[in-house]
């Protein structure tokens, strides 16, 4: 266990996060808006790179470090950024602004994702990133599996909900959600899924086409 510790915690040190990123995120820390941590930040990065993604989705935009990475590993992209809170809108704009992201890179929506999803249109996105409240995150994964082309990827952070998922103990509602969530989408033949346990986990869909399953 004790190995596991210093491997866990040497992943979360080494990783270099670019100025503008950690200026989000101590604005995010001061608002209580919980941003993902700099590992899964620097895995989602990488995951937009390798896909070349141009069309992407944000599913709680926090105070902007989720989607500064996202652009980052991807800066031809277009990000769509859904939040219920005015403020870490605002906190996320001035992120983007101060991170030098050309205004029509990104577009802000306030409202609830459950009211916004079910209008946007289905298999035009390359990646959807779920991070908003975790209650709903099994229909938000449904939605994002539904907006992403042929090929395109879902991902989740924080799907090891603290650890609590990996205790047979913990049956909790939230907790059976993630558990739930994991093992449905590694049996499913429609995507290819991959867990990371870096950081506060990542979750990684990626859609197959129906001719290949």
């Amino acid at each position: 266990m004790a190995e596991a510790e210093a491997i866990r915690r040497y992943a979360l040190e080494a990783t270099v996060e670019p100025e503008s990123i950690e200026r989000a995120r101590a604005r995010a820390v001061e608002l209580g808006a919980d941003p993902i941590s700099a590992s899964v930040g620097a895995q989602i990065a990488v995951i937009t790179a390798a896909t070349a993604a141009l069309n992407i989705v944000e599913i709680g935009t926090g105070a902007g470090v989720s989607g500064l990475w996202l652009l980052h590993g991807s800066p031809r992209a277009t990000l769509t950024t859904i939040d219920n809170e005015p403020e870490h809108l605002a906190a996320a704009r001035t992120a983007f602004t101060e991170a030098k992201i050309p205004p029509a890179r990104a577009r802000f929506i306030t409202g609830r994702a459950a009211d916004v999803l079910p209008r946007m249109n289905e298999a035009s996105y390359d990646i959807v990133l779920v991070d908003a409240d975790a209650e709903g995150v099994i229909e938000y994964v449904e939605h994002g599996l539904r907006l992403v082309r042929a090929g395109g990827t879902v991902l989740v952070p924080r799907v090891l909900a603290g650890g609590a998922v990996a205790d047979p103990v913990r049956r909790d509602a939230l907790t059976s959600a993630y558990r739930s969530l994991i093992q449905e989408t590694q049996s499913s033949p429609a995507v290819l899924g991959a867990l990371s346990i870096v950081g506060e986990g990542l979750l990684q869909l990626t859609t197959v086409p129906t001719d290949q399953r």
